[in-house]
């Protein structure tokens, strides 16, 4: 992994189920990169879905981080820390104000709202309480960028992920605008994702670029990476939706910590007697290249 600047990343869950295998992947693979670039590593929750937040699912969090060994340098030391000092709420004014910056900009972004027939959303003044606000995206946008996993992308925005949703009916910044003011205020050089969220990386390259004081998020500066996905015996991607209330997640998997190790080394393709322990995955990591070694 070259990058001129200092590795500062994150792990960034939402709280809305139990994390799967996918997502302890996701955690291990970002831990190893920014640790083996002897760089700095928040954990960085993402609750703005208050609906779907629950204590069960927050605290299974942490105990996932702690279940995999491995640790971060800043961020919440518990549930209680989380939701008096890290929430995603205490920022609300610093989303507001990127937003109305969207909005001062002739033509970005506009407001729509489902009729009361339940029919197709109808346009609307951008004052309307309940309506959502989109960015508004030219049909043939396409978004290239450096993924130093699967190496130049060009991802068809326009196609893909059509007048997206920057601010959601509540009123509350959406996910893609409350990312990357996060992710700028944490200083962020390095995003390690699943391979799914591609699209939402092109979406948030392309929202920092309307904004100049944003501009610092782009593939100049932010170093991303998009790792193949785990899937299931019936071949389906892993979801935190698709799983049963009663179900744990990753940590009711019989394989245990040896089914993430293994998913790891498999997708660094590194010997897989490095999976048997994040000691010998590690020790194995660091004999390699990083992200050089795509798939």
């Amino acid at each position: 992994m070259a990058t001129s600047e200092p590795v500062v990343s994150r792990l960034a869950p939402t709280p809305s189920g139990y994390l799967h295998l996918g997502n302890a992947v996701n955690f291990v693979l970002t831990w190893l990169l920014t640790r083996q670039a002897g760089g700095t590593l928040h954990l960085r929750i993402d609750d703005l879905d208050r609906a779907r937040l629950r204590p069960a699912y927050l605290d299974n969090i942490f105990r996932v981080i702690d279940w995999l060994g491995i640790n971060y340098d800043h961020g919440p030391s518990g549930p209680d820390d989380f939701l008096r000092h890290h929430s995603q709420l205490l920022h609300l004014p610093e989303y507001n104000r990127v937003l109305r910056r969207l909005a001062q900009q002739p033509g970005l972004v506009y407001a729509s709202q489902r009729t009361r027939t339940g029919g197709p959303e109808a346009f609307v003044a951008l004052e309307i309480p309940g309506a959502a606000w989109r960015a508004h995206v030219p049909a043939h946008t396409e978004i290239r960028f450096k993924d130093a996993w699967q190496g130049e992308a060009n991802v068809p925005l326009g196609a893909l992920m059509p007048d997206f949703v920057v601010r959601k009916k509540d009123g509350v910044a959406a996910y893609q605008v409350a990312s990357v003011v996060d992710d700028l205020r944490l200083g962020t050089t390095l995003i390690v994702r699943g391979l799914d969220l591609q699209p939402s990386t092109a979406a948030q390259l392309w929202l920092a670029g309307q904004l100049s004081e944003m501009a610092a998020f782009n593939a100049l500066r932010v170093q991303f990476g998009h790792h193949s996905l785990l899937t299931n015996e019936a071949g389906q991607k892993l979801s935190k939706s698709a799983q049963l209330p009663v179900n744990a997640g990753i940590l009711a998997q019989r394989e245990g910590q040896r089914a993430v190790f293994g998913s790891v080394a498999e997708l660094l393709k590194l010997p897989a007697a490095a999976g048997e322990s994040l000691e010998t995955l590690l020790q194995a990591f660091s004999r390699t290249p990083g992200l050089s070694r795509r798939e």
